[in-house]
């Protein structure tokens, strides 16, 4: 079988031939452009009629790049995205922080100036957590018995007073608050000195005071401590009076008012170390049933007694008295006779 070459290279000359002379042609283009600088404006005639031919042709290489350059920059803007959030999270975070950082510097700073300004020693304390029973409004704080907190000391804050101190730990102690049901303390009407005690409402967080009709209660009207139990120190801030509610079926009236201090809103408490040995703790229900059951038998047993006592005193009065005439009285009567 015999090879036959292309049509293209039967006719005219050679292949070497071809080779040849484009590449004499080419240098010799070469050295007169070099030399004579005779080609720049054939140039800028090729290069502008191949201008579309270029645009054209680079079109797909430009759309993967953009596609490309598209992934890589949604990849890099949701990473960045995703940085700047954790960031703003961990900025807000700080920035909360430090919100309520300084709002205890202001709380604490405020409490110092009132330690300073208090006539009795304090201990600062700060509010672990609730008490857990629901009935009760009970805070336990991070001072005990060690830090010299006792019963029955008083609990306040910088605007007035919280509770009171109902239970003691070695390191912890429990306050019963102010709007505590079973709480109560004796208070005055700082306007005009007159004297009440206020009580919780449980749940509410309302207080409670009871006076005549005739009693000259406003709103608006400041309760302070009257100091009369020995437990408060007098002058402290109590609550504020809201409501005044007239009952036209009793002779008293209710009277509602807001605590002054913040029961809700602080972290940190000051206890008053209020000496409260030479006071008489109350009594028990049990001690309470005792003595009223004792007092009844002693009444019963003295009763025959006091009876005839009262009979004997009855007929002395009604007898008649007479006096015995003694010797030298009738000895002067005779002498004046004669």
């Amino acid at each position: 079988m015999q090879y036959s070459p292309p049509p293209l290279f039967k006719q005219g000359a050679s292949a070497r031939a071809k080779v040849v002379f484009f590449s004499a042609f080419a240098i010799f283009l070469l050295v007169v452009d070099t030399r004579l600088n005779s080609l720049v404006l054939l140039r800028q005639v090729v290069g502008t009629l191949l201008y579309p031919v270029q645009i054209v042709a680079t079109v797909p290489r430009d759309a993967l790049g953009r596609m490309a350059d598209y992934f890589a920059s949604t990849t890099a803007l949701e990473k960045e995205n995703a940085g700047l959030k954790r960031q703003q999270i961990v900025n807000a975070d700080v920035l909360q922080q430090s919100s309520q950082l300084l709002a205890e510097n202001a709380h604490l700073r405020t409490m110092l100036d009132l330690r300073e300004k208090l006539a009795v020693k304090s201990v600062l304390a700060e509010i672990i957590y609730d008490a857990r029973d629901p009935f009760t409004r009970k805070i336990i704080l991070s001072k005990g018995s060690v830090h010299n907190v006792a019963l029955s000391q008083p609990v306040i804050d910088d605007l007035g007073v919280v509770g009171q101190v109902t239970r003691v730990f070695p390191l912890t102690s429990e306050v019963t608050l102010l709007t505590d049901k079973n709480q109560a303390i004796p208070v005055q009407i700082l306007r005009n000195g007159l004297r009440s005690v206020v009580h919780g409402r449980g749940q509410s967080s309302h207080l409670d005071m009871s006076t005549t009709t005739n009693a000259d209660v406003k709103n608006g009207d400041m309760l302070v401590t009257s100091g009369i139990d020995g437990v408060y120190p007098a002058g402290l801030a109590v609550a504020k009076v809201v409501q005044v509610e007239n009952k036209a079926s009793t002779t008293f009236e209710t009277v509602l008012c807001t605590p002054a201090a913040g029961i809700d809103h602080h972290r940190q408490l000051l206890i008053l170390l209020v000496a409260n040995d030479n006071l008489p703790r109350p009594d028990t229900e049990e001690v309470r049933a005792k003595k009223e059951k004792l007092n009844r038998k002693v009444t019963r047993d003295n009763l025959p007694e006091a009876a005839k006592e009262t009979t004997k005193e009855t007929t002395k009065e009604t007898k008649p008295q007479t006096e015995p005439t003694s010797p030298d009285v009738n000895k002067e009567a005779a002498k004046v006779t004669q």
